[in-house]
């Protein structure tokens, strides 16, 4: 039986090589590797984050984007949640709204690790 991944907010950089750069791949950044990952292996949380880096200034309102993946407000703010624990999102309140800006740097971080030379 695999050991499931520690439950833990981790929005440090992914800081590892490409897969298949190295024969070795630290644990630490493997952990890194599996949060983000985890993160993103929903379809909607990528459905809610395609649509965030989508829009102006990359960031949406909670209450916006419940109709884009037609869950309720509390289920979306979830998802939201999970994908900020991971570092792939930020969040700020401003008065009574709740915006979740994308993190690029944190994906193209995951991109780059998975990347592979294969020809």
């Amino acid at each position: 039986m695999p050991r499931p991944l520690p439950v833990l907010v981790d929005v440090s950089p992914i800081c590892c090589p490409p897969l298949g750069a190295s024969p070795y791949l630290d644990h630490d950044d493997a952990v890194a590797l599996a949060i983000r990952l985890k993160a993103l292996a929903d379809p909607a949380r990528l459905q809610l984050l395609a649509h965030i880096l989508d829009q102006p200034g990359q960031e949406a309102r909670t209450c916006d984007l419940a109709p884009i993946v037609k869950l309720s407000e509390p289920t979306v703010t979830h998802h939201l949640k999970k994908l900020e624990a991971s570092g792939l999102l930020t969040k700020e309140r401003r008065g009574m709204n709740v915006y979740y800006r994308g993190v690029p740097e944190a994906i193209h971080a995951i991109a780059t690790a998975l990347h592979v030379n294969c020809c």
